[in-house]
């Protein structure tokens, strides 16, 4: 099929690991794709890394734009006398898509291959059939001996789902594009703008599917003036679901978020993210988004009170491991980011 963008670095970010405060491999490619696109990039004591590009006409006046590295994954909590493990969940899972799903542990010695476990129909008692699955149900079975598995793995490893990154029609299907497709989005723009009026940091963000930590604590070291964040949203547009709790549709265009259950955007910004979208002719449509929550809230009120904006790419099947976004959506993102930086003067005047 083919997109409009280079789909090879976003199969690269989202089929690399990093979880929750072990976003190491992930940060890498990121810190490698920022060093080419900004004129300085630094990380923090979180790991967060902030790429910067200097304003031409207003370097005081500071937008920082915001997508997170992590993806959700497990730590290992227990290994078990024959040699299975046992998880604990870091970021919200929905237990019922991890049956019989690969995975990979990240062992101290290597990665290593395992399973989740399933137990075959056949032997199920109506009891154990109704019951629904939970994290804490959860085994990883390495294929090896009980004592080959607590010579390799050890409790805090970690471990992240096994997906690769396709093509699917119009759209794109893996695991991580939460948020790795908003990375990717940041990125792209990162290198398409050009001596931008004022200061622009481009801030890749740690544990945000833990409480977005990582935004928060950069919310007092970056302090700008306007942040915008990066997302995806819930595109339910599927047969079952009814239209009012679909939230997004794919091939509609990038998402204006006007609420989630963590942020409520300033007006004047998600107005104006609109008015650059209609007047670029990017395709958009409105988010209100009833649980969930963004970055956008971790630069909110960290250090005093900030405008905020967010954009936001539909996705279907969050959570799982065939997250699926619209590439049309993707480019339309990537093109109203860009514009909308691009036109950022710093003389707007976003107070209520």
């Amino acid at each position: 099929m083919g997109f409009d963008f280079e789909f090879d670095l976003l199969r690269e970010l989202t089929e690399t690991s990093g979880v929750p405060g072990y976003e190491d491999r992930v940060r890498d490619v990121v810190k490698r794709e920022l060093a080419e696109r900004t004129d300085e990039v630094r990380t923090d004591a979180m790991g967060n890394v902030v790429g910067t590009v200097h304003g031409a006409a207003d370097p005081d006046y500071e937008v920082a734009v915001a997508a997170h590295m992590d993806e959700i994954g497990f730590m290992v909590k227990h290994v078990t006398d024959g040699g299975f493990l046992k998880l604990d969940a870091l970021g919200g899972w929905d237990a019922r898509v991890l049956r019989a799903q690969r995975v990979r542990v990240h062992a101290e010695d290597g990665d290593l291959a395992g399973v989740i476990g399933s137990v075959p129909p056949h032997t199920l008692t109506e009891e154990e059939r109704e019951r629904d699955d939970s994290v804490d149900g959860v085994v990883v079975d390495l294929g090896m001996g009980s004592e080959d598995v607590e010579a390799a793995v050890s409790v805090g490893d970690l471990v992240t789902m096994e997906q690769s990154t396709v093509e699917l029609g119009d759209c794109v299907t893996g695991k991580a594009l939460d948020d790795r497709v908003c990375l990717f989005a940041m990125l792209e723009a990162a290198a398409r703008v050009e001596e931008p009026d004022v200061t622009v940091r481009f801030c890749a963000t740690v544990q945000e599917e833990v409480g977005l930590r990582g935004a928060t604590a950069l919310g007092v070291d970056v302090d700008p003036d306007l942040a915008v964040a990066l997302d995806v949203t819930v595109a339910s547009d599927v047969p079952g679901v009814d239209e009012d709790k679909q939230v997004t549709e794919l091939g509609e265009g990038a998402a204006i978020k006007l609420k989630d259950s963590s942020v409520i955007t300033t007006p004047k910004v998600h107005r104006r993210l609109r008015a650059v979208a209609e007047e670029e002719g990017i395709d958009h449509q409105l988010e209100v988004l009833p649980s969930g929550g963004t970055d956008t809230a971790g630069f909110q009120n960290t250090n005093g009170a900030k405008p905020v904006g967010a954009i936001s790419v539909p996705t279907r099947y969050l959570h799982t491991v065939t997250e699926t976004a619209n590439g049309d959506d993707i480019a339309a993102t990537v093109d109203l980011l860009t514009a909308f930086l691009g036109s950022e003067t710093g003389e707007h005047d976003y107070s209520l």
